[in-house]
C-alpha cells in the first residue's frame, strides 16, 4: 500500500509538473490544478487507509496530517487567489515544488515503508480470537524505575477463544529485552484458536513502549538498554550475572503478581482495586473459563530466561518453553569466573529454542571452560527436557517482527529464513508441546532440528 501510493502520489505531482510546463502555464491554472491534485491525494490516501484490509493504519496518519494540511493550503490560496492572479507561473518553482513534495511524502512515509501490512498469520485451530486487556497494579511493590513512590503496574493482554463453554489452559508470555507484548502475535493466536487463554505481559521499562494507567506512554530505560549492550560484548561471568539477577528477579515478581492475581479473581468471581480495565465483564467471563490447575509459560530471550526461572520457584506450573534465551536464573553464583548451577533438576517440562550456530558453539564453551552451557545442563538434569535446532535463524526469527518489519529484524538479528513458513513451524512446536503437557493430548512429535 505504502509503495503504490508513493508511486501514484510522485505521478501525480509529475502531472502537476507537466501540465504547468507544456497547456497549462498561467498562475491561475496552476493553482486549479494544484488543489484538484492535492484533493485527489487526499482522497486516495484516505481510501487506503479506511478500506478494511489495511492494517496498522498508525503507519500513514503523519502522511495523512501532512497531505490534509497541504490540500487545505491549495483550496484556501485557490479560492483567494484565482481571480487576481496573473502572469505565467515560473518553471524552476514548479520543479522545485514537486521535488520538495515527493521528497517530503516519501519522508512522512517512512513509518508505512518500515512496516508491513502484518495482521497475524492464519490460525488453525478451530476457535475465533478474541483479546481484551488490563493494567494490574501491584500494591505491595514500588516502582524501582519511577521517582514519585508509584506502586509497580503490569500491562497484562489476554488472547482468548470466542465460546462460551470450555475450560482452557492458561499461558503466560514474557517478551524479550526492549520487546513489546505483540512480538509473538501469531504464537498466541495460534493458542487461543486452539483452546487456550494466553497471557502476553508488558514490563514496562523493559518493554519498547507500554502505556500506564494513566494514559501515559512508558518507554524503555536507557540505563537498560545499556546493560543489555554491555552483556553481550566481551562481560565477565559475575557481571553478567550480577545484572541478569536484577532484570530476571523484575520480570519474575511481574508474573509471579499477575498470576497470583488472576487465580484469586477466578477464585472470587470479582475484580479486586487493583484491576484497571474498561472491560471488567469480558474479563471476568475469559477467567470463568480459564483453567488454573494448568499452566504454560513461555518467553522470547530474557522473557524466556525468565519462564524458566519462574518455572523453577511455582509449584503450579506445567510447562515451560524458552525461545532462544539462555537460562540465566539456573545460574545460582559465580566462583572465580566459573557459573555455579543448580544441583536439583530442573521440575517441570522444559523446551529449548536455539540457532544453529549458537548450539554449535555450547561445545565449544564446554571445552573452553570444563562444564557445560547452562541450556544443555538444565535440559540434560530436567524432569523433561528437549532442545530444537533451528539452521540459519537468527535471534528475531523467533518471533513475528521479522513479518512486521523485515528492516528492522535484520538490523536485529534476521537469517535466512522464510518468516512465515518460520513462525508457522515454531507456533506448530509450541502448541504440540502445550497439549501434550497441558492438555494431556497426542504424542510429541518434535524434531532435534528443523
Amino acid at each position: 500500500m505504502s509503495v503504490f501510493f508513493f508511486t501514484a502520489f510522485t505521478v501525480a505531482e509529475i502531472l502537476l509538473v507537466v501540465l504547468t510546463l507544456t497547456k497549462f502555464s498561467e498562475k491561475s491554472a496552476w493553482l486549479n490544478n494544484r488543489a484538484i491534485i492535492r484533493l485527489a491525494e487526499t482522497v486516495l490516501l484516505l481510501g487506503i487507509i479506511l478500506v478494511p484490509s489495511t492494517h496498522m493504519k498508525w503507519r500513514f496518519l503523519t502522511a495523512l496530517f501532512v497531505i490534509i494540511i497541504r490540500f487545505l493550503t491549495a483550496g484556501i490560496a485557490w479560492l483567494i487567489k484565482r481571480k487576481k492572479v496573473s502572469g505565467l507561473k515560473k518553471k524552476a518553482g514548479t520543479v522545485v515544488n514537486c521535488i520538495f513534495s515527493i521528497l517530503l511524502i516519501a519522508f512522512t512515509l517512512v513509518p508505512a515503508f518500515l512496516f508491513t501490512n502484518y495482521n497475524g498469520l492464519h490460525p488453525t485451530g478451530n476457535y475465533q480470537v478474541k483479546e481484551t486487556g488490563a493494567i494490574l497494579v501491584d500494591e505491595s511493590r514500588k516502582d524501582s524505575f519511577e521517582n514519585d513512590g508509584s506502586f509497580r503496574e503490569v500491562p497484562a493482554h489476554f488472547f482468548y477463544p470466542d465460546t462460551d463453554n470450555g475450560n482452557f489452559p492458561l499461558v503466560v508470555f514474557s517478551h524479550g529485552a526492549f520487546g513489546y507484548y505483540q512480538s509473538n502475535f501469531s504464537t498466541y493466536e495460534e493458542l487461543a484458536s486452539h483452546g487456550y487463554i494466553v497471557v502476553s505481559l508488558d514490563h514496562p521499562h523493559h518493554s519498547f513502549f507500554t502505556t500506564d494507567t494513566e494514559g501515559k506512554t512508558v518507554t524503555v530505560d536507557t540505563d537498560f538498554i545499556n546493560d543489555v549492550m554491555k552483556i553481550n560484548e566481551e562481560t565477565s561471568n559475575q557481571q553478567v550475572f550480577d545484572l541478569s539477577q536484577d532484570w530476571l528477579k523484575l520480570r519474575t515478581d511481574d508474573e509471579n503478581f499477575v498470576l497470583d492475581t488472576i487465580e484469586q479473581a477466578k477464585n472470587t468471581s470479582r475484580l479486586s482495586k487493583i484491576w484497571h480495565t474498561e472491560n471488567e465483564q469480558i474479563i471476568l467471563d475469559v477467567l470463568a473459563k480459564t483453567d488454573t490447575d494448568k499452566i504454560g509459560l513461555m518467553g522470547h530471550s530474557l522473557g524466556g530466561a525468565s519462564g524458566v526461572a519462574l518455572g523453577r520457584t511455582r509449584n503450579d506450573i506445567d510447562a515451560v518453553i524458552a525461545l532462544d534465551g539462555t537460562m540465566l536464573g539456573e545460574i545460582t553464583a559465580v566462583n572465580n569466573e566459573k557459573n555455579v548451577y543448580y544441583s536439583e533438576s530442573y521440575p517441570v517440562p522444559v523446551l529449548d529454542f536455539t540457532k544453529e550456530k549458537d548450539y554449535n558453539e555450547r561445545e565449544l564453551y564446554k571445552n573452553k571452560n570444563g562444564y557445560p552451557y547452562v541450556n544443555e545442563y538444565v535440559i540434560a538434569n530436567a524432569k523433561d527436557g528437549k532442545t530444537v535446532i533451528f539452521a540459519n535463524a537468527e535471534h528475531m526469527d523467533f518471533t513475528d517482527l521479522p513479518l512486521i518489519s523485515p528492516f528492522i529484524a535484520s538490523m536485529l538479528g534476521h537469517g535466512d529464513v522464510n518468516s512465515e513458513e518460520f513462525m508457522n513451524t515454531v507456533n506448530g512446536i509450541v502448541l504440540n508441546w502445550f497439549d501434550y503437557y497441558l492438555k494431556n493430548e497426542g504424542t510429541l512429535d518434535i524434531q532435534a532440528k528443523y
